[in-house]
């Protein structure tokens, strides 16, 4: 994840520090969770940095996002909510995959599983 822009000295908040290792942990520059919430990416900034009232939507769609609990944003819990499945870039990737016809996402897969196999140092 490449970083831009210029850093401030202004101290997270608790939120805004929540909110940023998640994002960080779901490999998402601000720009592009921005770009998937609707919003700026100066609003993701802000929110990062600030003490602000966010709208429930808002809350909601960035706990979906970043696969965290509300809860955990709002400092409720203390571990996101993780699933078993891959997170970030690699969730990313499988979700496009999910959207392919069947027989490419057979293609796909058999592409990986041989690769993992290869990794892994198990032949077929």
């Amino acid at each position: 994840m490449a970083t831009s822009g210029r850093p401030t000295k202004r101290p997270r908040t608790d939120f805004g520090q929540r909110l940023a290792q998640a994002r960080e942990e779901a490999e998402l520059s601000q720009q592009e969770l921005a770009d998937r919430l609707g919003v700026s990416p100066r609003a993701i900034g802000w929110w990062e940095r600030e003490p602000t009232a966010i709208k429930p939507e808002q809350l909601a769609a960035l706990a979906d996002v970043l696969d965290v609990s509300v809860d955990y944003l709002l400092g409720r819990e203390n571990r996101p909510k993780r699933g078993k499945g891959p997170v970030g870039r690699a969730k990313r990737v499988f979700e496009e995959v999910s959207e392919l016809p069947r027989s490419r996402q057979h293609e796909i897969l058999k592409v990986v599983e041989a690769l993992i196999q290869s990794l892994n140092g198990h032949a077929k």
